[in-house]
């Protein structure tokens, strides 16, 4: 976990104003006061200047910036477009563009600051990002998924004197990614100010070794730093807070001398009775408080959020967790979000999960890279498993200018930051250090990176196995010749069965799927094997790029839509996945396409045989191929109230299908257990396209980046039943303080920009993504096409936190 992200500033003690430049000459002021305490965390995401295009001399301070663009970090440029056959990313890329971005922000310290230590953080800069802090260079990142830090205290000005930092993001040459990974600094940035003697970053590392469900002892291991110019005596105190705030412990730990220029580390162990243990249902939080004392003085705090839980692989049994074993259903994800590119907003994350979490995953693959480090926070609240992903390639490339070209330099020091942020996350049980490495079939060579990859994820996190998406092993051999045993958790992609097979030839393996297709023998091999740890589905959710053809700018694999929507064939991994009674028709107007047994297919290239509506284009006579999806014993089904007749679950998970004679009017399919209905679903057939519907889950909003509000305008008849097949283009407008931050729809094929007021209809629905300006206020949206009524709807805003 970022740690010093984590930190919350107590008021008692903590006083600082983060003053506005005006969006002329004025730097951004950062002030204290004396009640000060050590640690200050100043939000950088404000004022920055932009232009998208290299200039020379742009790091120097006196460099004229006062034309480029005022705007915001996060801050994803390439999604703006446009969308272009001709640009460089190509497919792979969603034919976004790519580039050469500058940024800069003007901003002040106090004098008092002079004798501090200032550091700027950086959660991720896509990509090849160059620093610069009043004309000195701080240093370059390669990868842009990474998070960073770099020192500039030996190059500020205090006081009067402004300061200048500048950041270079170069990601022109393509192709350099297999899918759409942004430009530019497209996650948070913040500013640190601590003593001379403070916690090193990211050096505090929270664990439970033995979490109990009677005693846990919670271990506090934390690196000092002293930056001043002589020793200091140093101590330090460890504060643990329950989930709801109340003390849980404190212990101090003896004093040791810091040398200057050197660190030693602090270790402490704190025993807590009848813990909360961390879980799936009940993902309760603690907090401990780090303080670095010399005497009675405190010179640094900082919090850490954890968890108590104890999770562990078997190889008999699969994966356990406070003593309970269940199956791991998860789904790889990417980064980007759509209409909002890299720059996601947490808001549209939650929303994300919990349409995930209603389908019964309980997992997250972060493919292929490590995410922002907020989504672990969400997935730590929410109760999801992580697995944490490193690489998509070693030395071997999979495009022109990826990460092979610097794998060899950089590939050991971005593993071991991303464990040294992430590894304070109770969501996290898995790392991953690659997928579907193209270095494996050169067994030495695989075997000495491995190794070396293996170690970095041991020295700096032991508490968690490792594990790597292996691919064709029956091509490279994994399994015989030694590669897949140098793993604690042996990972395959979509060869389930030859997983399952490996492990019977050596039973002491542990295995778990990390990349699987959503087909029905792939869900059996896993239900079947009390050995297999779980699975994670490729995709969770529609991504922008990895399309093999203009129009084409997404990938269509995934459980839900870009837009959250769940697609039909989701509802049968809930029928499979979900503890919930459940029912879920779709009409099947053909066969599933056959999934190749390698991956690297497009599921775009398969036609759409599943639509959930009773209102097929024909509609002469003629028979629907009705398919039901439904975890309870038995199915019934009617047709305007007569029974068509009951169907009992079956042994093999096959869905229950019925040829029904078509007439307009209701579907229903009532989902029983022990003869009581516990679960229905209907649907109607819709008549001629009249109005706009409106709807949102949002019952407030509050100014803030991650908070948002997703609208969606529906195409509806008089009886408000969905058109599935309308697409007429709906205009939106908005008042009250509010604005509309981005529009979307499902259409992978889709051109039209994401920054706009208008988006064409895609079966029936499309979106607009509210922020709010203003707290205690009304926004206002309204939408609009030609021959249908329009819709109107209101959301009060607040003030964040209310």
């Amino acid at each position: 976990m970022n740690v010093i992200r984590k930190i919350l500033i107590s008021c008692a003690f903590v006083s600082f104003a983060f003053l506005s430049a005006c969006r002329s000459a004025k730097p951004t002021a950062v002030s204290q006061n004396a009640n000060l305490r050590a640690r200050r965390i100043v939000d950088f995401d404000h004022d920055w200047r932009f232009l998208k295009a290299d200039a020379a001399g742009a790091e120097n301070s006196e460099f004229d910036d006062s034309n480029w663009r005022k705007l915001d970090v996060p801050h994803d440029w390439s999604i703006e477009g446009p969308f272009s056959e001709t640009n460089k990313t190509g497919g792979a890329g969603g034919f976004l563009p790519a580039g050469i971005g500058w940024y800069r922000k003007h901003f002040s310290l106090p004098e008092e600051d002079s004798g501090r230590r200032v550091s700027v953080e950086f959660d991720g800069v896509m990509a090849n990002s160059d620093v610069w802090i009043n004309g000195h260079h701080l240093g370059k990142r390669p990868y842009g998924y990474v998070s960073f830090s770099y020192e500039l205290t030996p190059y500020l000005n205090f006081g009067a004197r402004p300061n200048v930092i500048a950041v270079r993001a170069d990601n022109s040459q393509q192709p350099a990614s297999r899918w759409y990974a942004g430009a530019g600094i497209y996650r948070h940035v913040r500013l640190v100010v601590t003593d001379p003697v403070h916690i090193k970053h990211w050096g505090t590392f929270v664990t439970t070794p033995h979490a109990s469900a009677e005693e846990t002892v919670v271990h506090i291991e934390s690196t000092v730093t002293n930056q001043s110019d002589s020793p200091r005596e140093i101590s330090m105190r460890f504060s643990l807070r329950d989930p709801d705030g109340k003390s849980a412990g404190n212990a101090e730990t003896k004093t040791q001398v810091v040398p200057a220029g050197q660190s030693a580390t602090f270790t402490q162990e704190i025993s807590v009775k009848n813990p909360r243990r961390w879980s799936l249902k009940n993902p309760v939080l603690y907090q401990v408080n780090s303080e670095v004392r010399a005497g009675n003085e405190i010179l640094d705090d900082e919090k850490t959020s954890f968890g108590i839980r104890h999770f562990e692989f078997r190889s008999d049994t699969g994966f356990w967790l406070n003593g309970k074993n269940f199956k791991i259903y998860g789904v790889c994800l990417h980064s980007e979000a759509s209409a909002f590119g890299a720059a996601v907003p947490l808001g549209v994350w939650e929303r994300r999960l919990s349409e995930l979490k209603k389908l019964g995953v309980n997992a997250i693959r972060t493919a292929h890279n490590p995410p922002a480090p907020e989504f672990l926070d969400l997935c730590d609240r929410m109760g999801f498993l992580v697995m944490d992903e490193f690489f998509d390639c070693w030395t071997v490339g999979k495009n022109s200018y990826d990460y092979h070209l610097y794998f060899d330099e950089w590939s050991k020091t971005d593993a071991r930051d991303t464990i040294l942020r992430d590894r304070n996350h109770p969501s996290i049980i898995l790392y991953s250090v690659g997928n579907e490495i193209h270095d494996t079939p050169k067994a030495e060579l695989a075997k000495r990176i491995l190794k070396g990859l293996v170690e970095v994820c041991h020295e700096n996190d032991p508490t968690r196995p490792v594990t790597q998406a292996l691919f064709r092993p029956n091509v490279s051999h994994d399994y015989d010749d030694g590669l897949a045993d140098m793993l604690d958790v042996i990972g395959t992609n979509y060869r389930d069965n030859e997983l399952l097979a490996a492990q019977r030839e050596k039973p002491s393996r542990k295995i778990i799927g990390t990349e699987q297709r959503q087909d029905r023998q792939t869900w059996l091999w896993l239900r079947d094997n009390p050995s297999h740890s779980g699975q994670f589905l490729w995709s969770g959710i529609d991504y922008l790029g990895e399309s093999r053809r203009w129009p084409v700018v997404a990938a269509g694999s995934g459980l839900l839509e870009r837009t959250a929507t769940p697609r039909p064939l989701a509802f049968e991994r809930q029928s499979w996945w979900s503890e919930k009674p459940m029912v879920f028709m779709t009409r099947r107007v053909a066969r599933s396409a056959e999934i190749p047994a390698d991956p690297g297919f497009n599921p775009l290239d398969r036609r759409q045989v599943l639509f959930p509506d009773w209102t097929p284009r024909n509609s002469a006579a003629h028979e629907e191929n009705v398919e039901v999806y439904s975890n309870c014993r038995e199915v019934e089904l009617f047709l305007n109230g007569k029974s068509l007749g009951a169907k009992t679950i079956h042994a093999d998970a096959s869905p229950r299908n019925w040829e029904v004679p078509f007439e307009p009017g209701t579907l229903k399919a009532i989902g029983k257990n022990d003869d009581k209905a516990v679960a229905e679903f209907e649907l109607r057939t819709a008549g001629e396209p009249a109005k706009i519907v409106l709807k949102t889950e949002s019952k407030t909003l509050a100014p803030g980046f991650d908070n948002v509000a997703f609208v969606s305008a529906e195409v509806v008849d008089e009886n408000g039943i969905l058109i599935p097949h309308a697409n007429d283009l709906i205009t939106f407008n908005i008042s009250g303080p509010g604005m509309i931050a981005a529009v979307d729809s499902a259409n992978n094929a889709s051109h039209e920009s994401f920054q706009a007021k208008q988006r064409r209809a895609f079966q029936g629905r499309c979106f607009a993504i509210l922020k709010a300006t203003g707290a205690n206020g009304k926004i206002i949206l309204t939408a609009s096409a030609p021959g249908l009524k329009s819709s109107t709807i209101t959301i009060p805003t607040i003030r964040a936190g209310e």
